[in-house]
């Protein structure tokens, strides 16, 4: 795996920005630059291509937080023994190609060309795979205030105001990066030029609209992620729009910028099932993001056909008022495995507004005596009442020791303080006594459980919708490859 570190064995770096910087190569440059530079290594900060930086925001982001970025005229770069290209790679086509000895990439975009050595990783900004760079190597960001306030910004801008995150670790940083604020005010509410006003008009203008389902399309003139989620939130608040995509043409693919309102329709799900199988995206319940790849599709009427697939695609299930017919399902107890749990009110005071954050997304919760959070196999978390726990799970002797590819976290909402679930968890097995009846979905099924009547659990053809023997109302979805290691068939 890379680590910044990897680095400090070369010398004579250039740090190589994209084409028509944006804040967020701007920051993760910076901070890798900074990092460099406190381990003793000459580096510079370097951009090419036909346009240098004009926009007023990146100008004032430059000069407020004294990042030290140079232009460099196509064909002109100096000697130089490293290059570390970030936010971006040669094979997108959206940075001038220099030669060096040796040619390192961080990037969160899809890979599209072979590396020497760095790491890609699809998060929802550079900002966020530099700064877990940085926390890997105990770097003490608090000495270099500029440099937390330029990532939190990169992060900012490159999920639209915060708005269109997906990915936890994206989340961490956003939570985790201490910024002036002040700086902060002053480049959000200088990010608007007279031509992007003018390329918001024009999109607004260029639109399609399904008035029987309340959706709209609009298509935009190549412009920053952030004015794309502009158009899409002046779209959401017109009459009888109650989702809507704003999309405009990149280099190599689409950027997406999503928004509903409509209870039925989470903006994070429904751009997954956008982008699933040509690129990806997430997000919020009402706002997200995404990206589709450049191919040979026509992309107006990929998603036009795409959208319409997407609302004819599913089932509402309200566990409240439900007609699952429970003598067609087939009956099953819970394996006797190991999970984990922790009760709440050990590692919060009773009454504590809760975030529980998994690799499966954020769940809220309260902390008190009768909470306790079940740890499943792959690290899902799910709230759970305590006498229904007594009734269905035994403690065991044995330690919860586990690993996951994100260790699942509950975050105090009042304080920002973040407690690492698996280090409080205990161990239980199934009683054998929790029974539920399930069956196979063929459709996909969305469904608001008796916990949560504002967002619905998900499931795909091949999950399972389950209803628990001793409580009709409790119905909820489980993913099949858990399913698989969790229950049997009685």
């Amino acid at each position: 795996m890379f680590k910044l570190s990897d680095l400090l064995q070369h010398d004579n770096i250039a740090i190589q920005c994209h084409n028509i910087p944006d804040a967020d190569t701007i920051a993760s440059a910076f901070a890798v630059y900074t990092y460099l530079k406190e381990h003793g290594k000459t580096a510079k900060i370097i951009y090419s291509g036909n346009i240098e930086i004009t926009k007023a925001n990146l100008l004032e982001m430059i000069s407020k937080l004294a990042i030290p970025i140079e232009y460099v005229k196509p064909g002109e770069i100096p000697g130089i023994k490293t290059l570390v290209l970030v936010d971006c790679q040669y094979g997108e086509r959206n940075a001038e190609r220099f030669e060096a000895e040796a040619v390192a990439v961080i990037d969160h975009h899809v890979q599209v060309t072979d590396i020497e050595f760095g790491i890609i990783s699809q998060l929802g900004s550079c900002s966020t795979l530099v700064w877990s760079l940085l926390m890997q190597e105990n770097f003490d960001l608090s000495k270099y205030p500029n440099v937390s306030t330029a990532l939190y910004y990169g992060l900012y801008t490159d999920t639209n105001n915060l708005e269109e995150i997906a990915y936890p670790l994206d989340k961490d940083a956003r939570d985790s990066l201490q910024f002036d604020a002040s700086i902060i005010r002053s480049l959000r509410n200088n990010n608007l030029t007279l031509s992007e006003l003018g390329i918001a008009g024009a999109a607004l203008a260029n639109h399609y609209a399904n008035h029987d389902i309340k959706y709209a399309v609009f298509r935009s003139a190549p412009c920053d992620p952030n004015i794309l989620g502009f158009i899409s939130d002046l779209a959401l608040q017109v009459s009888g729009i109650d989702v809507c995509v704003v999309y405009n043409e990149l280099p190599d693919g689409y950027k997406l910028s999503v928004r509903s309102c409509s209870r039925s329709v989470m903006a994070s799900e429904f751009t997954a099932f956008l982008t699933e199988g040509v690129g990806s995206g997430g997000g919020h319940i009402h706002k997200a993001g995404g990206f589709i790849r450049k191919s040979d599709i026509d992309i107006e009427s990929f998603m036009e056909v795409r959208i319409l697939e997407y609302f004819n695609s599913y089932d509402i299930v309200d566990s409240a008022a439900h007609d699952l017919d429970i003598t067609k399902m087939t009956k099953y107890v819970k394996m006797k495995i190991p999970l984990g749990f922790v009760m709440s009110a050990d590692i919060y005071e009773k009454g504590t507004p809760l975030l529980i954050r998994t690799l499966e997304g954020d769940t809220e919760a309260q902390a008190g005596e009768n909470i306790y959070f079940m740890i499943g196999p792959l690290g899902e978390v799910y709230p759970i009442k305590a006498e229904k726990w007594a009734n269905s799970y035994t403690l065991t002797d044995e330690n919860f020791a586990k690993e996951y590819v994100y260790s699942p976290t509950a975050r105090n909402k009042i304080t920002g303080e973040t407690v690492e679930l698996i280090k409080h968890a205990k161990s239980c097995i199934a009683k054998g006594e929790m029974h539920i009846y399930a069956a196979p979905l063929t459709k996909n099924t969305k469904v608001f459980t008796a916990w949560n009547t504002e967002g619905y659990m998900y499931g795909k053809p091949g999950d399972l919708i389950a209803v628990r023997s001793d409580d009709n109302n409790d119905v909820y979805i489980i993913r099949q490859d858990i399913f698989k290691k969790t229950y049997f068939k009685i």
